[in-house]
C-alpha cells in the first residue's frame, strides 16, 4: 500500500508513518501488539486505542475522543479484497488512524470533536458525527497544488484514495456548517469530499464551529488527570483559570530567558 499510493499522503503522514516503521511499532511482516502502539501513542500525543467489540453509539464514540482514547475494532478485512473494506477493520485503525494520532495537529482536532459531543444533543451529535466522518475519516487538503489525504478510511484503502483524488466525485472546501449536513456513503465510495486549505484552517475552522453549539456546559481537559473540568459558572473555571497562569507564567520565563540569550544586555 506505501509503495502504490504513499504520493497521495500529507507529508507529515509519510514521515510519521516512516518513524513508526523505524520505531518497529508498525511491520509489512505481522500485525503489532495494541500495547506496543498505545506506548508509541502516549509519547507523541497522549493518544492510546482501546479494543472494543460491536458497534459503539456516536455518542459514546465521540465521547472517548474527548479523553484521546480511540476505541478500535479488532476485526481484519478479507484477504481477497485488501483494498477496501465496508466496514472499519484492523488494518484501517493501524495504517488509517495510528500515523493520524501520532500528529499532535490531528490529535488535536479529534478530541475537539470529542470535547464538542460532550453535553451536547442528539441533534448535534449526529453533526458532529458527520462533520468526522468527512473530515477524519475521508477528509482531503490541499498541499503542494495536489490533493492529499487526510482521512484515515483513505489512507488505508487504496481504491477509494485512488477515486478520491481523481475528477470523479465532486469536492467542497471544507466547512464545518455546510459539512454537518451532508449525507455520506458508508457502503461505497464517496461521491463528495470536503478538502482542507490544511490541517491548521480545519481546526481553526472547528473551534469556531463549536462557538456556535449551544450547550448547557462548557469543558476544559486537564492533560494531567485525562480527565474533563464543566464548566458551568465563573467558580467551576477558577481551577482551570490558576492553571492558565501558572503555565503562561512558566512560558513568559522561557522566552524573556531565550530573548536574553539572542539579545545579550550591554
Amino acid at each position: 500500500m506505501r509503495r502504490n499510493h504513499s504520493s497521495e499522503y500529507r507529508n507529515d503522514s509519510r514521515r510519521n508513518l516512516k518513524l513508526l516503521e523505524d520505531e518497529g511499532v508498525i511491520s509489512p511482516k505481522e500485525i503489532p501488539q495494541i500495547s506496543e502502539v498505545n506506548k508509541y501513542l502516549q509519547k507523541r500525543t497522549g493518544f492510546i486505542l482501546r479494543p472494543c467489540s460491536g458497534l459503539l453509539s456516536a455518542r459514546d464514540f465521540l465521547a472517548s475522543l474527548a479523553f484521546r482514547v480511540f476505541q478500535t475494532t479488532t476485526y481484519l478485512r478479507h484477504s481477497g479484497k485488501p483494498h477496501h473494506s465496508p466496514e472499519p477493520d484492523l488494518i484501517h485503525e493501524l495504517l488509517g488512524h495510528v500515523p493520524m494520532f501520532a500528529d499532535p495537529l490531528v490529535a488535536q482536532m479529534s478530541q475537539d470533536i470529542g470535547l464538542m459531543s460532550l453535553g451536547a444533543s442528539d441533534e448535534q451529535i449526529e453533526k458532529l458525527a458527520t462533520v468526522y466522518w468527512f473530515i477524519i475519516e475521508f477528509g482531503l487538503c490541499r498541499e503542494d497544488g495536489q490533493l492529499k489525504a487526510i482521512g484515515a478510511g483513505l489512507i488505508s484503502a487504496y481504491g477509494e484514495l485512488m477515486h478520491a483524488c481523481s475528477d470523479k466525485p465532486e469536492h467542497l472546501d471544507f466547512d464545518p456548517v455546510k459539512t454537518a449536513m451532508q449525507k455520506y456513503e458508508d457502503s461505497d465510495y464517496q461521491p463528495l469530499y470536503f478538502v482542507a486549505r490544511s490541517i491548521q484552517d480545519a481546526l481553526v475552522k472547528l473551534r469556531e464551529y463549536a462557538k456556535s453549539l449551544e450547550r448547557p456546559f462548557s469543558v476544559i481537559y486537564d492533560p494531567f488527570t485525562r480527565s474533563v473540568e464543566v464548566i458551568r459558572d465563573f467558580a467551576d473555571f477558577a481551577p482551570a483559570l490558576q492553571r492558565f497562569r501558572m503555565e503562561f507564567s512558566s512560558t513568559t520565563h522561557a522566552i524573556d530567558n531565550l530573548s536574553l540569550k539572542k539579545f545579550p544586555q550591554a
